[in-house]
């Protein structure tokens, strides 16, 4: 048994919640949820795993100086980078954003080898760039420190650099922007920056979100990321069970939204890979990044340091990855470009795979995603 209310669509502004009488929160999750958008990629919830032994990766020690002599990305110390592709403001002694040549790219333009292949090894040729973003003057200023125009300065950088290389060479297929930080999200200088890297491939789970967005698309002739975003704002459930009539599931409009602007909107996923995973996605279709606004910008600026704000309530500290999903600029961008919706991932990063994920390729989240949601939504007044 089953009762559905739709509330509003992706453009209302309210998110309200049924108050009926529903049992309590069960003390034990263990099931396996399926990513609607990578049906292949499987999250086993297993809230009773927290309770193991385990050793979780220590929180980043929060270094709070705001200049340091010896670091390669503090202001004044410009001679001790490669000579730097970009400032802003341009020629500005008080930068706020400098772009710079990786000194150890994985990916270059300095040597092009043939592509060959016998039997069935083959290789291409590792083409592409590699760039660092220097995306705050202060060592050790955190995102949700930032201001909401020096965020929005940053990924208006982001997105006019990714121009800028598309535009450079026609064999790029795809620009990734990411940033680490701490060590166990592979971060090496501690100075906040973020990375650029142009390739001549598609990564696969890019390719594996947009192949599995045009089915969906084919088959409902609507986008998959929008339908997730209409269900965040617009869906409640409630589940019995068949024999006793009790409630054995509710699911509640806005259950899964962390943050909400005029153009964009930060959901926790059903399908949470890493227990504080947050996505931010336009409310409006838009399948590459490089059509941003500023006036879009600055108020993703806003979404975007509120969740991070967010996050550093509950989990202060914590090491973490972000990285920008955009349609590929190949050969079958204009096909996709009804199909597929961008958006920014953030992963926390506060455990350790083991044995069992790196074989399985199964990720275990111990974390019920709608407790995490909860707990964020929370961490903020309003």
């Amino acid at each position: 048994m089953r009762d559905q209310n739709a509330r509003s669509n992706c453009e209302g502004q309210g998110m309200s919640t049924t108050e009926t009488s529903a049992p309590p929160a069960p003390q034990e999750v263990r099931e396996i949820r399926i990513n609607p958008i990578v049906p292949a990629e499987s999250v086993l919830v297993a809230t009773a795993r927290s309770m193991r032994p385990k050793k979780e990766e220590e929180l980043a020690p929060r270094d709070t100086r705001k200049h340091v002599e010896t670091c390669p990305f503090c202001r004044g110390n410009e001679a001790k980078t490669p000579p730097e592709l970009l400032r802003l403001p341009e020629g500005s002694a008080e930068w706020e954003l400098r772009l710079v040549p990786n000194l150890y790219p994985v990916l270059g333009d300095d040597r092009q080898d043939a592509n060959f292949a016998f039997g069935l090894q083959q290789t291409i040729d590792g083409y592409g760039r590699h760039e660092v973003f220097v995306d705050h003057p202060e060592h050790g200023a955190a995102i949700h420190e930032w201001s909401e125009a020096h965020l929005a300065l940053v990924f208006g950088a982001y997105r006019d650099r990714m121009r800028a290389l598309y535009d450079s060479d026609k064999r790029l297929k795809y620009v990734l922007v990411f940033k680490n930080f701490g060590p166990a999200a592979g971060a090496s200088i501690p100075h906040t920056h973020s990375q650029v890297i142009a390739m001549p491939v598609v990564p696969e789970n890019v390719a594996a979100e947009v192949h599995n967005s045009a089915v969906h698309y084919g088959k409902h002739h609507y986008c998959i990321f929008c339908s997730l975003i209409d269900e965040a704002l617009t869906f409640e459930a409630t589940i019995y069970d068949r024999a006793s009539g009790q409630i054995r599931r509710k699911i509640n409009v806005g259950q899964y939204v962390i943050e909400r602007g005029q153009h964009f909107i930060a959901v926790k996923p059903f399908a949470s890979r890493y227990e504080w995973e947050v996505h931010i996605l336009p409310l409006k279709h838009e399948s590459d990044f490089l059509n941003v606004s500023d006036e879009q910008l600055a108020d993703f600026a806003r979404v975007m340091r509120r969740t991070m704000a967010r996050l550093d309530a509950v989990i202060g500290g914590a090491q973490y990855n972000y990285f920008l999903h955009s349609v590929p600029h190949d050969a079958q961008r204009e096909q996709h470009a009804a199909s597929y919706h961008w958006h920014l991932e953030i992963c926390p990063r506060t455990s350790i795979p083991t044995g069992f994920e790196l074989g399985s390729g199964l990720f275990v989240n111990t974390m019920s995603p709608e407790a995490a949601a909860e707990r964020l939504r929370n961490a903020l007044p309003e």
